[in-house]
C-alpha cells in the first residue's frame, strides 16, 4: 500500500524547492493535485496514483541527486527567473540538466559561496535555525570598527525588534577609509549582514560569502562551478570552527 506524503514534503523530495520555498508555490496558488489548484497546507497526496503540476509542468519522481557549489559573480540574482531581464545564476551552470535552485540568497552585488541542488530536503536541513549551519563573509566596510562595536556585533545587537544571534567577527585588514573584516554567522535574515554594519555606522561597501560551515571556495574561479561530493557535504554541518582557526 502507497503511504501518503505531504505535498510539501514531496516537492521538496521532487527537487522543486526547499520545504519552506514549497510552501510558498502552495500558497501561491502555482501547484495543482490531479488537476485542482491546492493552496492548503498539510494536504496529503499518493504520489503513485495522483498527479502533481508546478506552474503546469507534471512533477516526476524524484531526478539524481547533485549539489554544487557556485562562485557567483557581481551582476546575477540568485533566482531562477526574472521578471526585469537580469542574469540568473542558473545560466553559470553548463552542462547540468539537473533542475537545481539556490539554497538560500544572496544580493545582486553580493558574490561568493553559492550552494544549488534539486535536494530539498538537504536545502531545507540547511536553512533551518535549528541545525545553526554556520555561514562567512568577507565584508569591507567603511572605516575601522572599535573592539567595543566588534563585541556588540559578537554577542547580538537589536535588529528589527529582534536581537541578533551570536556571530564571530575578525578584521583581517585595515586601509585608509576601510577595513576588511571576517563575520561569521548561523541565521539567515534577509541583507542581515549588510543591516548589521550599518546599524553600527560602518557600511557594507562589498560583501563576498566564503563558506558554508567548512565548505570554501578556496581556489573556484569567479563565475565557476564544482560538483561536491559526500565529504564536502559533510563540511557543510561540521561543528568544528575549522574556517575561523585557519584564518585567524
Amino acid at each position: 500500500m502507497e503511504k501518503p506524503i505531504g505535498l510539501q514534503k514531496f516537492l521538496a523530495m521532487a527537487g522543486i524547492a526547499s520545504r519552506r520555498k514549497a510552501e510558498e508555490y502552495i500558497s501561491a496558488g502555482r501547484v495543482q493535485v490531479d488537476g485542482q489548484v491546492s493552496t492548503a497546507m498539510g494536504q496529503l497526496i499518493v504520489p503513485e496514483k495522483q498527479t502533481v503540476l508546478f506552474d503546469n509542468k507534471k512533477v516526476e519522481a524524484k531526478e539524481q541527486l547533485i549539489y554544487l557549489l557556485l562562485n557567483k559573480p557581481k551582476g546575477y540574482v540568485t533566482t531562477l527567473s526574472d521578471p526585469q531581464g537580469r542574469p540568473i545564476v542558473s545560466t553559470l551552470l553548463p552542462g547540468i540538466k539537473e533542475r537545481v535552485f539556490p539554497v538560500g540568497r544572496l544580493d545582486i552585488d553580493t558574490t561568493g559561496a553559492l550552494l544549488l541542488t534539486n535536494d530539498g530536503e538537504l536545502a531545507q536541513s540547511i536553512l533551518h535555525p535549528k541545525y545553526e549551519v554556520f555561514k562567512t563573509y568577507e565584508a569591507e566596510v567603511k572605516g575601522t570598527p572599535s573592539k567595543v562595536t566588534i563585541n556588540a556585533l559578537e554577542q547580538g545587537i537589536l535588529l528589527e525588534k529582534k536581537k541578533t544571534a551570536p556571530a564571530k567577527l575578525t578584521i583581517k585588514r585595515r586601509h585608509k577609509g576601510y577595513s576588511v573584516v571576517h563575520i561569521r554567522i548561523h541565521e539567515g535574515r534577509k541583507r542581515q549582514v549588510k543591516k548589521m554594519f550599518q546599524t553600527v555606522g560602518h557600511p557594507v561597501l562589498a560583501l563576498k560569502r566564503l563558506a558554508y560551515g567548512n565548505l570554501e571556495l578556496n581556489n573556484l574561479a569567479i563565475g565557476k562551478f564544482r560538483i561536491l561530493c559526500k565529504n564536502d557535504i559533510k563540511k557543510i554541518f561540521s561543528k568544528k570552527n575549522l574556517y575561523n582557526k585557519k584564518n585567524s
